[in-house]
């Protein structure tokens, strides 16, 4: 096979993978094109008071991600086809009930089943691509981290076309109305797409290894407790994103008109050199190299309160998103790779909703630790905030390196 057809071929997917695929750009699609708009409806739209509404985005983030873990293991149990259409249902319920909702308690309800349909789906997609992406490596030889780049770019252009279509709605003269059942409609295309395609019959899990099954359970699983702990790492470093960026934007501009901007950095970055990126460092480092690097990349923005004010006062944001968005391009799909290294395939529901709640517990409580250092100067700042991902990296060295490149022999059938 030559080089220019094995670069086209990566982009053409096997049917299975291509619908998870899709699934993960509609679900952000749909979702990212009420959520940028949620809090601005709650406060102007329906006169909630700043607290009111600080609760109820919360609530909505507790309920998805804290229970995550819930949907992985309804996946080990009863296989993704159900979680995923189950889940599909409810957030076509949310968000139509969400269109409608006029009261604090309707708010509530509203987003709390938005929160819980993707702590059903997220998991079940998520799982089962990594389990479709560790078949797809030992039939072809094709690097897992490429699908799940191929995943997570798609993910991410979903997230940057969302808050789009939610623009031009409200631009419209619809509503934040209008985006809400643009986004419940977007579901339904989700919804019949796997009621159709997803093959039927559950995967059971046998009765043996029932403790294994408990969040605790796995989570007494050392390596797969440091991965957890090495990506919380890396989760609270992006939330940087939204906390002490704000903060640097307005002390080096005075303002935080330039916000906007700086965030839609991020996803075109990803759309464009994800999959470049994973293919190089798939075939180049272990899956533990790409891990530890991409956090020592995070780390990086220590230096951004070294640059320059005046005219190039957004310079550290800048430097911010970029090296953020650089070392998630390496070390994600290298994480998600891992686990099914890490737990038996009879788990990697649970483990994938786990890693995800583990690491959004550990946002909640180190960004409230966070909080407390946004009126210190920019260096101890930034200095503090470095440490977080070097220490990620530190733990990650002590897991194991995970499947390899794939031999030259094997490289020429890159076919996803």
């Amino acid at each position: 096979m030559t080089t220019a057809t094995k670069d086209t071929g990566a982009l053409a997917l096997k049917p299975y993978i291509r619908l998870l695929t899709t699934t993960q750009f509609a679900f952000n699609t749909g979702f990212y094109a009420v959520l940028p708009y949620l809090a601005a409806h709650l406060g102007d739209g329906l006169g909630m008071a700043g607290w009111l509404v600080g609760l109820v985005l919360g609530l909505r983030t507790f309920s998805q991600q804290g229970l995550f873990v819930v949907g992985g293991a309804l996946t080990d149990r009863y296989g993704p086809r159900p979680v995923v259409l189950t889940g599909c249902a409810l957030r076509i319920a949310g968000f139509c009930w969400l269109a409608q909702a006029g009261s604090t308690p309707t708010v509530i309800g509203a987003v709390l089943l938005i929160g819980f349909a993707a702590a059903l789906f997220s998991p079940a997609v998520e799982s089962e691509t990594a389990r479709a992406a560790v078949a797809h490596e030992h039939a072809s030889g094709t690097p897992r981290a490429q699908v799940l780049a191929v995943f997570s770019a798609a993910g991410q252009a979903g997230a940057f076309i969302g808050p789009l279509l939610g623009s031009l709605l409200l631009l419209l003269g619809g509503g934040f109305r209008s985006a809400c059942l643009a986004g419940a409609v977007v579901f339904v295309g989700v919804l019949v797409g796997h009621a159709r395609l997803v093959p039927r019959g559950p995967r059971r899990v046998p009765a043996a290894a029932a403790g294994a099954r408990t969040p605790l359970g796995i989570l007494s699983d050392r390596p797969f407790l440091v991965l957890c702990l090495a990506y919380s790492c890396y989760l609270l470093s992006y939330n940087q994103l939204y906390l002490a960026l704000p903060v640097e934007v307005e002390r080096a501009t005075g303002s935080q008109g330039a916000l906007g901007g700086l965030f839609a950095l991020s996803s075109p970055l990803v759309v464009v050199a994800q999959l470049p990126l994973t293919r190089w460092s798939a075939r180049r480092i272990a899956p533990r190299t790409a891990l530890v690097a991409g956090l020592a990349v995070v780390a990086g923005f220590a230096a951004v309160p070294l640059a320059p004010g005046g005219p190039a006062g957004l310079l550290p944001g800048a430097t911010l998103v970029v090296l953020l968005t650089l070392g998630q391009m390496l070390l994600v799909p290298a994480a998600r790779g891992l686990v099914p290294d890490l737990v038996d395939d009879r788990r990697l529901g649970l483990a994938t909703g786990a890693l995800s709640s583990v690491s959004g517990l550990a946002v909640l409580v180190g960004s409230a630790a966070t909080g407390t250092l946004l009126d210190t100067p920019g260096p101890v700042l930034w200095a503090v905030l470095a440490a977080v991902p070097l220490a990620g990296a530190g733990l990650a060295l002590t897991l194991p390196s995970g499947r390899g490149a794939p031999s030259p022999a094997d490289a020429g059938t890159d076919q996803l």
